[in-house]
């Protein structure tokens, strides 16, 4: 970010923390980006399929953190193609976008009348490039010539130049025309680092140039002649084998990877058509971000701004997830436990047995510039890792990676215990060590999250509702564990320490005047008493009282949180409210999720069927029927869709995973491995579904197909096919 807007900022009263601080000169939801990710690369392009230099927006072809390709623009005869169309598969596999010539003069003379020419632009991503056929036809009864142009660039940028963070250097960037159609853009870091965008063109165009190529296209009645462009990302080696590899053979292996990692996932579909869309979307969506590291698949958590591991979503997806399709919660579990920190080192916010928060790939990070190479400024997920953890073994029994994780599971109950409970009053607290971490260490990370009722702002250090709320779950589900392994001293110790820690929550955070628990407790251990979607999360962890859980679930689905669209983070009646902030106000739908899951565990199924349904209204509205990272909090309006936030991330990891959350709160599903059954408890389908269908939905190595259907308030679950010995189980 300039010097010159944080002074202006500043000057208007708004606070920033220049790092983080995601400046928001064009709406990405105005632009409405198309969005394909393989792996560590990503690419968003507009409508047209391309990407046009414009300040404040972060088209590109993206990898490992760093944008390769800052322009790509086809022109036909000198002009923009008019569109037609430009949707992204069902399965995210691929970008169509059809578009025609507008009308086209020689003087005063029209040389080609629209929509004589059509140009099919297929994109999609493998390996570390992004690859392109481009296939122009001619439907007039007359031949034409086209010239077909195309500029092309790479900048080079950081993520978080992008994101509008200025650097005082940048290294050296070079050009070059290799021949047979290719030329190389090159980048020498300042930390001496080279990346290299390789452009190949086939076949070669009649002009080549540094910066772009001219095709002259010969075009007989009904003819069609293609160009296949190839975009090459990584060091030299890398992206001149990734560009050179061959379409339709890269296209094939990208769409079997795809239908491969879906297929590990029980299958959902209903009577309602547009929930199909939505849920398909929501499948398509958690598989491309999921990216497969040495230590197996892990959701990358969103794009733009957060492709790559983050702690915090990753679990949290994996949670949402894990009724679907177990191995990316598995894959989670192997991936922060290989990266938990060892060692006390401020600068990153790390301390042994803390779990990541995020990690960065890009000059920024490697240099030190921004904290994130590896960072470890959460609260929320090192005890998150030991839930996840818990799980998963209840889901699967998979003694096997529990074994082979539980040194860092211990690690992790070690770090809430002694660095977590730094001053040792039993809550986990949190304070940021470099003031270049962030202020805010929990799921609302934003400067100005955490306050009191009348405003100011919250002294550290800070002991969050939903993170002690977390550690109480963590400890129940590793004594579970800790019994499995034999441990049983253990196991009773875990358990003796959740039910204190229960007890102090309640005596500690619950506000009677608000009818809620507190958002936290500052540094001096004075509550904030503010009503907070944070709240519902004790609801999810189980830690609230059954009176309690009632009360916090009446006070959420009052008209000053729930808008109609789902809860919002802060009740409109608080100070601090902003429907259009970033945590003051918005809606989350994985806050939502997160809040059907508790409200199901203490049995407000109904409540969670209101917020499914809310959610799939919400999704009605939205471009592909996907969820984005978060919306604004205004109320309902009859015959007006929700209100986008304008840099919020789509497709977005926990976002993404939500409907599934949503879905098996509604339902009251869980899965049992040592009984081998399929569980329901008071089931319930909101009224936009007269059935629905789980297929392959598998546990204890067998699988079955269920068919539920709602009659009235009631519904019957019926069991279509069986795998072998598997029971299902009903009650109401």
């Amino acid at each position: 970010m300039t010097a010159k807007l944080l002074a202006a900022l500043a000057e208007a009263g708004v606070e920033t923390e220049s790092q983080f601080y995601i400046p928001a000169a064009v709406s990405l939801q105005e632009r409405r980006l198309r969005a394909l990710k393989h792996g560590d690369t990503f690419a968003l392009f507009d409508h047209y399929g391309d990407i046009v230099p414009q300040r404040g927006t972060p088209e590109g072809l993206f990898h490992r953190d760093t944008r390769y390709l800052s322009r790509l623009e086809l022109l036909l005869n000198g002009q923009r193609p008019m569109l037609l169309s430009s949707t992204i598969h069902d399965d995210n596999a691929m970008l169509a976008v059809d578009l025609t010539n507008p009308d086209i003069y020689d003087g005063d003379q029209l040389v080609l009348a629209r929509n004589t020419i059509h140009v099919q632009r297929l994109k999609f991503i493998w390996r570390g490039a992004c690859h392109e056929r481009i296939a122009v036809r001619n439907f007039d009864n007359a031949p034409h010539e086209i010239l077909m142009t195309l500029h092309f660039d790479g900048d080079f940028a950081d993520l978080f130049e992008v994101r509008g963070q200025e650097r005082a250097r940048r290294g050296s960037r070079t050009r070059e025309l290799l021949g047979d159609g290719q030329v190389a853009v090159r980048y020498r870091g300042i930390d001496g680092v080279m990346n290299t965008l390789v452009i190949r063109l086939t076949p070669v165009p009649e002009h080549l140039a540094e910066l772009g190529a001219i095709y002259r296209l010969f075009l007989e009645p009904q003819a069609q002649k293609t160009v296949f462009l190839a975009l090459g990302c990584g060091n030299a080696a890398e992206a001149a084998h990734t560009a050179s590899a061959d379409y339709f053979l890269s296209m094939t292996a990208a769409r079997r990877a795809l239908r491969s990692s879906v297929r590990r996932a029980a299958g959902v579909d209903s009577s309602n058509s547009l929930f199909n869309e939505m849920t398909t979307r929501a499948m398509s969506d958690l598989y491309m971000l999921v990216t497969e590291t040495e230590h197996g698949p892990y959701p990358y958590a969103g794009i733009p701004w957060f492709s790559t591991p983050f702690g915090r979503d990753g679990l949290i997806a994996a949670l949402f997830a894990l009724w679907l399709d177990p191995t990316i919660a598995k894959g989670v579990l192997k991936y922060l436990a290989a990266t938990q920190a060892t060692a006390v080192d401020p600068d990153r916010d790390a301390e042994p047995g803390k779990i990541l928060h995020e990690t960065r790939g890009g000059e920024m990070a490697r240099l030190r510039e921004v904290p994130f190479g590896l960072y470890y400024g959460s609260v929320d997920a090192t005890p998150l890792f030991v839930v996840l953890a818990g799980a998963y073994f209840e889901r699967t029994g998979d003694l096997e990676t529990v074994r082979s994780i539980w040194p860092n599971v211990e690690a992790a109950l070690q770090w809430v215990d002694r660095f977590g409970d730094s001053d040792g009053d039993g809550f986990v607290e949190y304070n940021r060590h470099s003031e270049n971490g962030l202020v805010n260490q929990g799921w609302k990370d934003s400067h100005d999250s955490v306050f009191h009722a009348d405003g100011r702002m919250a002294p550290g250090p800070i002991a969050l509702c939903e993170v002690q709320a977390y550690v109480y779950l963590a400890k129940r589900h590793a004594a579970r564990m800790a019994r499995r392994l034999d441990l049983a001293d253990m196991a009773a110790e875990l358990e003796q320490q959740a039910d204190q820690l229960q007890s102090k929550f309640e005596s500690m955070f619950w506000c009677e005047e608000i009818g809620s628990y507190a958002l936290a407790l500052d540094g001096e251990k004075k509550p904030c008493r503010v009503r907070t979607s944070n709240a519902g999360h004790a609801l999810f962890a189980g830690i609230a009282s059954d009176e309690h859980a009632a009360r916090v679930a009446d006070t959420l689905l009052q008209k000053e949180f729930f808008a109609g669209w789902g809860i919002r983070t802060l009740a409109a009646s608080q100070a601090r409210y902003n429907p259009m902030s970033y945590h003051n106000g918005s809606i989350w739908p994985h806050d939502n999720a997160i809040i059907a899951l508790g409200l199901a565990r203490y049995g407000f199924r109904d409540a969670a069927a209101r917020l499914l349904t809310a959610m799939f209204e919400a999704a009605n509205y939205m471009d592909l029927r996907r969820l984005p990272e978060l919306f604004c909090g205004f109320a309902r309006r009859r015959g007006k869709g929700p209100t986008f936030y304008p840099v919020a991330c789509s497709p977005q990891a926990w976002a993404t995973a939500a409907p599934f959350a949503l879905l098996q709160a509604t339902l009251g599903l869980s899965l049992d491995h040592r009984s081998g059954e399929i569980r329901f408890n008071r089931p319930r389908l909101p009224e936009f579904l007269d059935e629905l269908h789980l297929r392959e939905l598998r546990v204890a190595g067998r699988a079955a197909d269920i068919e539920i259907r709602r009659h009235g308030a009631d519904v019957s679950v019926n069991v279509i096919r069986r795998d072998g010995n598997i029971r299902v189980v009903v009650s109401h």
